[in-house]
């Protein structure tokens, strides 16, 4: 009988230098998309697909990190007393009790692989999630969610997909498609940021559902592209061993919020979701418009 995904890993040690000076102090995963962090919405989407424990691998400086998701009873009392319930409630989505969350050092900045291979003891023979905070997806059905309904049809590992114009190919993980089923595709291959000739449109983004089976792939594994271990050569090998991969084609808009631009189209797509900003931040988006057609 397969097992349930209860567990997610959520590679946090970069240093995120794309944000600098910022991340000097902050790190990038607490950075706010309106008035949550990245991090925030990387939770949110983990437990509404059934996750249970969150294994975070960090890195020197990410002290603010395992803060936030600490209880905080000099806030909780003072808003209690002021009564300022809604927001007590909304703080209290941000608590994790005794034993959910577990963090993991990454000595070496060796890549993805190696931050997923850091977490093995805590994952045993389970299959797992891992979630990249960066990816920022709006969906009406949580991406994580999605892929875990399919997994339950499809058993494997699995994979977020998405369609990307053939000149970003280079900056991706890109799917060699065997057979084409809609959201969900059987996989040959995988080509981790190829220069020339990409196999597909199809790219790889920041939502696994692997196997434990991953952790002896990485074991062996030697250096990939740009000198790291790269998961997506562990999951390529999981095909050469006669095992099946899937790419999952999720119902959603992905933002890249590793990137000021991607960041900064994140916020006004969030902003102008939120019902209480979305009037007058779209009066302002009208008059930037106008007045740039203006000075044209």
């Amino acid at each position: 009988m397969q097992k349930k995904i209860t567990k997610a890993i959520f590679p946090v040690a970069g240093l995120g230098t794309r944000f600098l000076p910022a991340t000097k102090s902050v790190p990038k995963e607490i950075m706010t998309l309106v008035d949550r962090p990245l991090i925030q919405y990387a939770i949110d989407e983990a437990r509404a697909a059934g996750i249970t424990e969150f294994i975070f691998v960090t890195s020197r400086g990410k002290s603010a990190l395992e803060d936030y998701f600490d209880h905080s009873p000099q806030l909780e009392a003072e808003l209690e007393a002021k009564g300022k319930l809604e927001l007590l409630e909304m703080l209290k989505t941000t608590n994790m009790d005794s034993g959910q969350i577990a963090y993991i050092r990454q000595h070496k900045a060796l890549g993805l692989g190696h931050a997923v291979w850091c977490a093995r003891r805590l994952i045993g023979d389970e299959p797992f999630a891992v979630i990249l905070p960066d990816d920022v997806i709006a969906a009406e059905k949580p991406c994580l969610q999605q892929m875990v309904e399919a997994f339950e049809q499809a058993p494997g590992n699995m994979v977020a997909a998405m369609e990307v114009p053939m000149d970003k190919a280079k900056n991706y993980g890109m799917l060699d498609v065997a057979e084409d089923h809609g959201n969900l595709v059987t996989i040959r291959g995988m080509v981790e940021k190829p220069k020339e000739n990409p196999p597909s449109n199809l790219a790889v983004i920041g939502r696994y559902l692997l196997t434990p089976q991953i952790f002896d792939n990485l074991s062996s594994s030697s250096k990939g592209a740009g000198g790291e271990i790269q998961l997506t050569d562990a999951i390529a090998q999981e095909l050469t061993e006669g095992r099946k991969v899937y790419g999952y084609r999720f119902q959603g808009q992905r933002f890249d919020c590793g990137s000021k631009a991607g960041f900064l189209q994140a916020t006004v797509a969030f902003g102008l979701a939120r019902e209480e900003l979305r009037d007058e931040l779209a009066d302002y988006l009208h008059e930037i418009v106008n007045f740039s057609k203006a000075a044209q």
